[in-house]
């Protein structure tokens, strides 16, 4: 009698359906509970959340194979819609599961990833896959949760991330190669711009020498030409001054000139060191004189 009655107390955690001759007699999470053993069955199903950890091997939309590395989190929205289609019966002095159904809703939750995943992959190329983890995450996560299998065992999908999609590391050393080659594309680019933009620095210098100097010996012919119009014009202004003065002279004497002359000699003669008269200033006065 002792080992026909037992005691078992499940955790906050555990939804326990209690089943005696074919009917759930009693049900719900954390129940604690006297049961006759030769006529009970107990079923333990964890309502928790759970990760299930994966690394698929797919194809991308060009045919490039790609290792898909992630985790999902569930939990069992449903139990009594589990408990229907997988055995979570336990054995309630050990509470171990009496059979292998537990370990199979992961795989089943993992099969239902991969071809969602599968379909997400196809309609991209592996560039763009590599570059789509989020994307593709959220697709998939949507497509879960949709899926009718998943539905039916009472399974809620929480949260799916994609922690890395790697390709095969030829394909990988390739890509390393082509972003290699674009980096040193867009480095040498960099460079000539930088050239051209000297060059075109050194055009616009010269150009600004050029005209500075242009404008200069325009400023210079400007300048000179001002200088000989004002030479001119002095020049102009001299003989007409020159001219002026002498006018009143040229209506006198010469001989009164000759005389005024000499007359102007001697008033200076303590300023004149050295006075020549040659013979042919003497003939002239003579000639004057006669």
């Amino acid at each position: 009698m002792a080992l026909a009655l037992g005691f078992y107390k499940s955790h906050p955690t555990e939804y326990v359906l209690v089943y005696r001759d074919g009917q759930v007699r009693r049900a719900g999470a954390g129940l604690s509970f006297f049961y006759w053993a030769p006529t009970t069955s107990i079923v333990s199903i964890p309502i928790s959340t759970a990760d299930v950890p994966f690394i698929l091997n797919e194809m991308t939309g060009n045919f490039q194979a790609v290792t898909v590395q992630g985790q999902l989190t569930y939990r069992v929205a449903d139990p009594r819609a589990l408990a229907g289609v997988l055995n979570f019966a336990v054995d309630p002095r050990t509470r171990a599961f009496v059979s292998t159904d537990p370990e199979k809703l992961a795989q089943r939750i993992v099969n239902a990833v991969q071809a969602q995943l599968r379909g997400e992959l196809s309609r991209r190329a592996l560039d763009e896959a590599l570059r789509s983890a989020a994307a593709i995450a959220a697709a998939v996560l949507a497509g879960v949760r949709a899926d009718p299998t998943l539905a039916a065992m009472g399974v809620e999908c929480l949260s799916l991330f994609i922690t890395a999609i790697k390709p095969t590391p030829e394909m990988a050393k390739a890509l390393e190669a082509e972003y290699r080659e674009g980096l040193q594309q867009r480095a040498d680019q960099a460079i000539y711009a930088r050239r051209a933009a000297a060059v075109e620095q050194e055009r616009r210098i010269k150009e600004n020498e050029l005209n500075t100097q242009l404008l200069l010996e325009q400023r210079r012919q400007e300048l000179v030409d001002l200088e000989g119009q004002n030479n001119n014009r002095q020049a102009e202004y001299n003989a007409r001054s020159n001219d002026i003065w002498l006018q009143p002279w040229r209506q006198t004497d010469p001989r009164v000139l000759l005389a005024l002359g000499f007359k102007l000699l001697g008033e200076n003669a303590g300023r004149i060191g050295t006075l020549t008269v040659t013979p042919d200033l003497l003939a002239s006065i003579l000639d004057q004189r006669g």
